[in-house]
């Protein structure tokens, strides 16, 4: 800074200092002697540090320095800092915004990731990036030769040490896997409380973490000696529903959530709440918010463009005159790599070759009668960055034929970063030439036949060389047209948006020269002048004046390319010394590589430079490169005065430029300005004594001939007040005039009419947007704040993407990221804009240290710019996409976040912060009383939500088996009166019948396995008998065989031989938890249960008594056993729910009976029929339509055990077609298998003869909401194979009723019998309103709509009503609420030992508490609505259609509203490519997200960004955690369902070997 030496220092204490200094850099002393000594000297002048009392805590240091060159020593100690984004000042702010959050004890748990993961990104992996990254447009930060960085000396140092000494305590607990990290940690507490005023403290939750035992390694699960399995075992099991005790916790978890639980944010303001919708919140403006007081700004204009009588009428003219008379004048030199001049390029060469290609391109391309290129069509030139000469050649080529040339930059590869954006505009410029060079021709990709390819999104072009050995020369008479300047388009120069579409700006000859003169006015450049260009020569300053404005003043160009600036960084100095050249044109990056190179100088000498052109001087950030420059180079004779920044954009071209003068008494303007007022569009000079000020220097003064005046960023071009940051206008003829072919964004752009006070135009001629934000100060100094590329509007307030960088960047050591490899910029979630920010990772340095800098990055950019940062990611080394000169290409980087392709190593999401326009959680309303409701639905018309089946006593049937009470009788009067009928066939995997049963052959055996009961089991009547057989006919005889003995059967899947550990307890709590009093199976199975694996999982000395069945005794028993009592316990049927409670349904032979009537007479089964079912036999209604109904209605059964759809994915359908069945049953995992593994072979499976036009009723089996998208793609994908659309349908039933609903279409001729159902109905709801319990019909396709498909027919004999299941008072049509049902086929209670039958004895015997209160009803616990639609029955009442939402113990109670799983999993697969599978599930207040990756490791960290953004648009929920995991570890149990309380306890019990564990704060 310039008032460096403000602090009153005795001269004798600087000499000192000075000493010291010199000292360091030359090695006498030691960096900690240094800082000793130093303290010493200079601790009485110092103001008291930040931190030690309450009212210093806004003091900061005045900046102080001993003299330029210790200065100098001082910064090089520093390392290689960005000097555009330098500022001692903000840097020492950022640093007492830390030291403020430094006594707060941070608790946040740094992301767990998986070994092979940190591996992978480890030093080897990598080269080191481009060092010298520095940007052209995209504001790239340029990187410097790397020297070593000992840390900034001074108040920073040991601000920084205070702060890692503070973090030390609590990190003996942290490892990289787990545990949390305690120096990471401070973060959450200070965005707890973001108003640093608040002293309380919070709670030290560091103390916690470190009382736990430290965890190493990830494999714990081996270490300690759990007899637990993974899943499903018993301890897990029984807390199920409540929340696991917190030792099972890990220590990390219960981190997170004490964070979480500390006071967030202040309470938000009243949002607008409408009683039925979820309002975001509406950004209120704060009342206390600065507003502009100023007057209306004027117009400010320029100094008149004088005339000069010898200025050329046109560029062309300027070159023709300078080519004839001086021909042998220098006018461009170009360097090589080694800094040697490789050719000089004369006027008379430069005129000579341009006339040639001037004719070439007219005359020898295409034919005499077709040319190919006409004056006024445009070409393409591409060029290197080290060909200045070549290209500007073709440039006046271009000029002197006629035609517009559109520079471009070199396509490297097919997939070049924004090269396909600059493709679209070549084509819409209807570009059909490009000119390059030899060398370039060259160098390009070729195709196998040595043509260059088409680019991706290019137009097809011809290549056209332009060196002068390739090109004809030009008739003795030919002779270019030279006219004056005219309102043709001379040039058109590419422009790179924010959203990374590339535009074409048109600029006529006429502004080209006028620009040309003015910047000759402004800079008083002279004839021969010698001018250094570091800049790009295609566009911009580069191109205004190291190519045309040089040409029309015969000046001579040296040109360094970025190649050599790469290789030397000094090279343009050194240049303007050997040339003693008076002009240098150089961004900021340029000033600073010099900074860092110029120690090894000792004859640089800059008195011959009479201005320095700062080409990015409209970067805020560049004051602190031309400071510093100035400080160092002042002693070589650089002059003060000379340090011209401009600001310029490809809209308006040069906006302003300080002139050079040679008064260096006169002050360069200045401007301290608040970052608080900054973003509320207000300037407020601050003294710079507070923590967030933005530094700015001006850039001059307006342009010759030009109007210049600020607008309002948004809206209507209003005026600007005097003391409001606004959108620079300017009116010039010297500007761009359009965007090649976009009339629209043209009229925005460039005829933009400013309006005054009055409403009325400030003048009549358009004004053209400059895209830059700034103001106009004292004297008429331009000064800029930003660009409009980089401003991002975070919930009303403007920040600028460039100060946020600054802030990142100054948050020291920078020993984690690259310099110059820091992308910003917002990304939209919910209706605001949210800030990312990339930066690339140094490969050696550790998790805990980047996580550590990430945080920290946080806690400055909070404290500094009063805003949250959503997303923070570190990418490997070498991976950001690069601009053609090197820089982040921004638009590119943020396309990648977008899609999940970027692949950080470590990302640090902070939803919680930022995220403040979230609706209201939701108040419980005191609920309405049930007769109200009623009431309420009587007065407004709706009827009361009920619906039912036929009625059973109604349908005349000849039922033969109505006649017997038992399925035991039945199955013997069929062994009686058709013992030759088969009624079970069970198929291999190969398709091939294994084995079947007839009437008779299944009555016998059943007879032998109830004398073997008896007589080896000596078992009476009543007892429980434990089957445990893999589905097949063993089974079904087993369970007629417990009938006909008077025994109790409990169906069991048996024990996966793979996987004894964890399904093995399982089988144990079924026979232990049924009280079985022998277990019967087959040998197979009888060895396994005795086997050493068995041993290990569980007590086998504990089994109940197995019997055998394989070799079954030869004898009958005495009688067959008849019960007396048709409601004694038929079966218990057992399952374990997906929330992980085990429970058996009693089901009586009543009920048995009943439930095989209900589904003979919806599905009309017969003798004659044959079904086929694909299910799996233990539980539900896959146990009744596997074992039962055969047996019942007399049809046959084609049995397909779902487990060997794995071996053959297509033996379920080939079963269906090759037996021509009619109907069909399988689950929702049977048809997703059939989706996936068949996808692409229905062509293969049909030319096997696959036919499925017969089926007419395939039903899925579930208990849960129908999967229509599942269901949908089944019907279109095998569509093909004769599949009628109308055939597929869903069921349901739940555990008090097996069958509630099943629907069997009629399709065809089958109509007319009488039972056909209607089609079944979607509706699409809202879901916003359905987290509040209602119901809300919407049309397809409009957000927040959720399709609902029908359940099915309700079964005969069922009613169903609507219920609230807190009052339970009766619902009305459309509302929804819990589904109570009643049938004779309702279970009669649950089976438990510990005799709590009264806590679910409502279950099954439920009465409404009005209305009707005499009907007892079975409460299926899932919510639901049911709606009469304009259907009608067969029977011609209108049809009733019940729509299951979810189930009430599975939904998510958050925010006060109810969530069901399903509908979040189903955002977040659609988030991302590659998300296989996902779950979710609460954990305390945190939504917990895991999803199963299919892809690489690396791709780990792009979900969570995406599935956090996703959740957050769709659901208004914050994730709390993101767990990342491999493929098949979310449990799914038989019926397809997801076992999301298993996946809880296994998350809390640290056994799922994640990939990474991301926990958003």
């Amino acid at each position: 800074m310039a008032d460096r030496d403000a602090l009153p220092l005795p001269l004798e204490v600087r000499a000192r200092l000075a000493e010291l200094e010199l000292e360091l850099s030359e090695g006498d002393i030691t960096q900690k002697g240094y800082e000793k000594k130093r303290a010493k000297l200079i601790g009485a002048y110092l103001p008291q540090p930040p931190g030690l009392e309450g009212s210093m805590a806004h003091e900061r240091r005045p900046p102080m320095a001993p003299s330029a060159a210790s200065r100098y020593h001082r910064r090089r100690s520093s390392g290689t800092r960005d000097e555009r984004y330098r500022s001692d000042v903000h840097t020492e702010a950022v640093q007492a915004a830390l030291a403020k959050h430094k006594e707060r004890k941070m608790a946040v748990p740094m992301p767990s990731k998986r070994r092979s993961l940190v591996v992978q990104t480890s030093m080897d992996a990598y080269t080191p990036p481009d060092t010298s990254s520095g940007s052209e447009e995209e504001g790239g930060q340029g990187e410097g030769t790397p020297t070593s960085s000992q840390g900034s000396v001074s108040m920073e140092h040991w601000i920084s040490r205070a702060i890692h000494q503070g973090s030390t305590t609590s990190s003996s607990s942290s490892s990289t896997q787990s545990g949390g990290s305690g120096a990471a940690g401070r973060l959450a507490d200070v965005l707890a409380q973001t108003h640093i005023e608040n002293h309380s403290a919070p709670p030290d939750v560091t103390t916690y973490t470190s009382e736990l035992p430290t965890q190493v390694e990830r494999p714990q699960v081996s270490t300690v000696p759990r007899s637990t399995p993974k899943y499903g075992n018993a301890e897990l099991m029984e807390t199920g529903d409540g929340v696991p005790v917190s030792s099972r916790v890990s220590a990390k978890i219960q981190q997170l959530v004490n964070t979480l639980k500390q006071p967030r944010r202040p309470p938000l303001r009243e949002f607008f709440v409408d009683d039925f919708e979820e309002l975001l919140e509406v950004q209120q403006p704060d009342p206390n918010q600065p507003r502009p007081e100023g007057a209306l700004m004027l117009t400010m204009r320029g100094e008149q463009l004088g005339v000069v009588t010898n200025w050329p009428p046109s560029l062309e003219a300027a070159l023709q005159r300078w080519g004839t008379i001086s021909p042998k004048a220098p006018c461009l030199t170009t360097m090589d790599t080694n800094g040697k001049p490789l050719y000089v390029l004369t006027y008379g060469k430069l005129w000579s070759r341009s006339i040639k290609v001037a004719y070439n391109i007219l005359h020898k391309l295409g034919t005499k009668q077709e040319p190919m290129v006409r004056p006024g069509d445009r070409v393409a030139l591409v060029f290197p960055n080290n060909d200045p000469a070549a290209f500007m050649v073709a440039f006046y080529g271009c000029l002197l034929a006629e035609v517009v040339p559109v520079p471009i930059e070199v396509p490297l590869t097919r997939k070049d970063a924004g090269s396909q954006q600059i493709g679209f505009l070549l084509g819409s410029c209807g570009v059909t030439v490009a000119l390059t060079s030899d060398a370039c021709h060259k160098g390009l990709p070729k195709g196998p036949t040595g043509e260059i390819p088409q680019f991706k999104g290019w137009p097809k072009l011809l290549w056209f060389v332009t060196e002068s050995k390739h090109l004809s020369k030009p008739p003795r008479d030919w002779f270019p047209h030279i006219k004056d300047a005219n309102n043709d388009t001379a040039y058109i120069e590419y422009k790179t948006c924010k959203d990374g579409s590339v535009l074409g700006v048109t600029v006529m000859r006429i502004a080209m020269l006028t620009h040309c003169q003015a910047l000759t006015q402004a800079c008083s450049y002279t004839e021969a002048e010698t001018i250094v260009n570091v800049l790009d020569f295609k566009k911009d300053v580069g191109l205004w004046h190291g190519i045309l404005t040089s040409v029309m003043n015969m000046m001579h160009v040296i040109s360094i390319p970025y190649s050599l600036m790469k290789v030397n960084p000094l090279s343009w100095i050194q240049k303007v010394c050997q040339y003693k050249a008076k002009v240098a044109c150089v961004k900021s990056r340029d000033m600073h590589w010099a900074l860092v190179a110029h120690r090894d100088q000792r004859d640089i000498n800059l008195t011959s430079l009479r201005m320095l052109v700062v080409a990015d001087g409209s970067n805020p950030w560049s004051i602190s490169s031309c400071d510093a420059f100035l400080n160092v180079f002042q002693s070589k004779g650089l002059r003060p005065e000379v340090i011209c920044p401009c600001a310029s954009s490809p809209e308006a071209l040069t906006v302003a430029i300080r002139r050079p003068t040679d008064d260096s008494n006169q002050p360069t303007g200045r401007g301290v300005l608040s970052m608080q007022g900054l973003s509320h569009g207000v300037i407020r000079v601050d003294s710079e004594e507070r923590l967030s000020v933005l530094t700015v220097q001006d850039v001059g003064t307006v342009m010759p001939g030009a109007l210049m005046c600020v607008v309002k960023p948004e809206g209507v071009p209003q005026l600007c007040r005097t003391d409001e940051i606004g959108e620079l206008c300017v009116c010039s003829i010297a500007t761009g005039t359009s965007y090649y072919g976009l009339s629209g964004m043209t009229k925005n752009t460039f005829e933009v009419f400013p309006m005054g006070g009055n409403g009325a135009p400030i003048s009549e001629y358009p004004f053209t947007r400059t895209g830059l934000l700034g103001f106009v100060g004292p004297g008429g100094l331009v000064f800029i704040a930003g660009k409009m590329d980089g401003l991002m509007v975070v919930s009303g307030r403007r920040h600028n993407a460039d100060d946020i960088v600054a802030t990142a960047l100054a948050v020291e050591p920078m020993k984690f990221v690259y310099r110059g490899r820091i992308a910003v910029f917002s990304v939209t979630v919910l209706h605001d804009e949210r800030i990312v920010v990339v930066a690339e990772q140094r490969p050696d340095s550790t998790e805990e240290d980047s996580f550590q800098w990430m945080s920290r990055v946080l806690q400055a950019i909070d404290s500094i710019h009063g805003v949250g940062v959503f997303c923070l990611a570190l990418v490997p080394a070498n991976t950001l996409p690069k601009t053609p000169l090197g820089g982040i290409h921004l638009s590119e980087t943020k396309q990648l976040f977008l899609e999940g392709s970027l692949h950080p190593c470590n990302v640090l999401m902070c939803p919680h912060t930022c995220v403040t326009n979230l609706p209201k959680p939701r108040q419980k309303q005191p609920e309405i009383g049930p007769a109200s409701v009623m009431v309420g639905n009587l007065v407004s018309g709706k009827r009361i939500a009920q619906a039912s089946g036929r009625d059973l006593g109604q349908i005349e049937d000849n039922d033969q088996a109505r006649k017997f009470l038992f399925l035991s009788e039945v199955l013997q009067w069929r062994a009686q009166t058709t013992p030759d009928h088969v009624l079970f066939t069970l198929l291999s995997s190969r398709g091939a019948v294994l084995s079947s049963l007839t009437c008779l052959q299944l009555h016998k055996r059943a007879e032998k396995i109830a004398a073997m009961l008896v007589e080896r089991g000596h078992l009476q009547d009543g007892d429980h008998v434990a089957l445990v057989y893999p589905p097949g006919i063993d089974l079904i005889a087993a369970f007629y065989g417990c009938l006909y003995a008077g025994c109790v059967p409990i169906t069991v899947r048996p024990p996966h031989p793979q996987n004894i550990a964890t399904t093995l307890p399982t089988v144990k709590m079924i026979v232990e938890v049924s009280r079985s009093a022998c277990v019967m199976t087959t040998q197979v199975i009888c060895k396994l249960l005795r086997s050493k694996e068995a041993s290990a999982a569980v007590d086998v000395r504990m089994w109940p008594p197995v019997l055998d069945t394989d070799d079954l005794p030869k004898k009958k028993p005495p009688q067959l056993y008849k019960p007396s009592n048709p409601d004694t316990l038929a079966y218990l049927d057992f399952s374990v729910s997906t929330t992980g409670m085990l429970a058996g349904v009693k089901m009586s032979h009543t009920a048995t009976s009943a439930f095989c009537r209900s589904i003979k007479l919806q599905c009309e089964l017969y003798p004659s029929r044959e079904v086929a079912i694909c299910l799996d036999p233990y539980c539900g209604l896959g146990f009744v339509l596997w074992c039962l109904c055969s047996v019942y209605s007399g049809h046959q059964s084609i049995l397909i055990p779902p487990s060997e759809l794995e071996v053959n994915p297509a033996l379920w359908l080939m079963a269906v077609s090759q037996f021509r069945v009619r109907d069909t049953f399988c689950s929702y995992s049977v048809m997703e298998l059939c989706t996936k593994g068949l996808g692409l072979q229905t062509e293969s499976l049909k030319s096997r003869g696959l036919d499925l036009s017969r089926v007419r009723t395939c039903v899925v089996v579930a208990e849960e909401r129908p999967r229509i998208a599942l269901t949908q793609s089944f019907s279109k994908l095998f569509k093909d194979l004769g599949l009628h659309p109308r055939a597929v349908s869903t069921s349901f039933g739940c555990r008090v009723n097996l069958a509630i609903c099943l629907q069997p279409h009629r399709l065809g001729a089958i109509v007319d019998q009488g039972t056909s159902g209607p089609d079944p109905t979607t509706v699409y709801v809202d879901m916003r309103a359905l987290r509040h319990d209602r119901v809300r019909l919407v049309e397809r396709g409009s957000p927040h709509s959720l399709p609902l498909m029908e359940s099915g027919k309700i079964l005969p004999g069922v009613r169903i009503i609507i219920a609230n299941p807190e009052t339970k008072g009766p619902l009305g049509d459309s509302h929804l609420g819990e589904i109570w049902v009643h049938s004779a086929h309702n279970g009669s209670g649950y089976f438990t030992v510990y005799g709590d039958e009264a806590l679910q004895s409502d279950h099954f015997n439920s009465r409404l508490s009005f209305g009707d209160t005499q009907t007892v009803w079975a409460r299926t616990g899932y919510l639901g609505f049911l709606r009469r639609t304009e259907l009608t029955d067969a029977s011609g009442e209108r049809h009733d259609a019940l729509y299951v939402v979810g189930a009430l113990d599975e939904a998510m109670e958050l925010r006060g509203m109810r969530y069901h799983p399903i509908d979040i999993e189903t955002s977040v697969i659609r988030a991302h490519k590659s998300i296989m599978e996902c779950a979710v599930f609460p954990w305390t207040n945190l939504l917990v997200v895991v999803v199963e990756l299919e892809g690489s490791e690396q791709e780990a960290l792009d979900l969570v960004p995406l599935v956090t953004n996703a959740i957050l648009e769709e659901h208004y929920l914050i994730v709390g955690v993101v767990v990342v995991v491999d493929i098949g570890v979310i449990p799914i149990n038989s019926r397809g369902e997801k076992q999301r309380m298993h996946l809880r306890d296994g998350f809390l019990a640290d056994q799922l070997d994640p990939i990474y564990v991301a926990y958003n704060m």
